[in-house]
C-alpha cells in the first residue's frame, strides 16, 4: 500500500510540480489550497504534510498548530516547502511543531530525500 502525502500550496502551479515529483515516485497525494483546506481534507489517512507558509484562509503555521493540536497528528511528518528562508521564520515553524523546511524552488529530489528521512 502506498503513503499518502498532503501538498497544501496556494499556488495551483506548484502543487502541480509537488502532486507530479510525488506520484511519479509511487506516493498518493491529497491536495489542498490552503490552511482551512487542508484540516477539512484531513480526515482521512495521511502520512505526510507538505505546507507552504504564506496562504489565505490560514498560514502554514497555523495549520501545523492545528494539526499538532490532536492528538492522532501528533507524531505526523509535517514540512514547510516555502519562498522564507530567515531563521526567524524557519525557528517559529519549529516552535509550532514543523519536521523540516525545505526553501522554494526545490529539486524533485531534493524533495524526495527529505520524504525519505521524515516518513516512518
Amino acid at each position: 500500500m502506498s503513503k499518502t502525502i498532503m501538498t497544501v500550496d496556494d499556488s495551483s502551479s506548484v502543487r502541480q510540480m509537488v502532486k507530479f515529483t510525488l506520484s511519479d515516485a509511487g506516493y498518493d497525494v491529497v491536495e489542498a489550497s490552503d490552511g482551512k483546506d487542508a484540516l477539512s481534507k484531513l480526515q482521512g489517512q495521511v502520512d505526510m504534510i507538505i505546507t507552504d507558509l504564506n496562504m489565505p484562509n490560514m498560514d502554514g503555521i497555523e495549520l501545523i498548530k492545528q494539526v499538532r493540536s490532536n492528538s492522532d497528528y501528533k507524531f505526523l511528518p509535517i514540512v514547510m516547502l516555502t519562498t522564507e528562508s530567515e531563521e526567524s521564520k524557519k525557528n517559529e515553524g519549529k516552535k509550532a511543531g514543523a519536521t523540516g523546511w525545505i526553501v522554494k524552488p526545490f529539486k524533485p529530489d531534493q524533495i524526495l530525500g527529505v520524504i525519505k528521512k521524515v516518513m516512518r
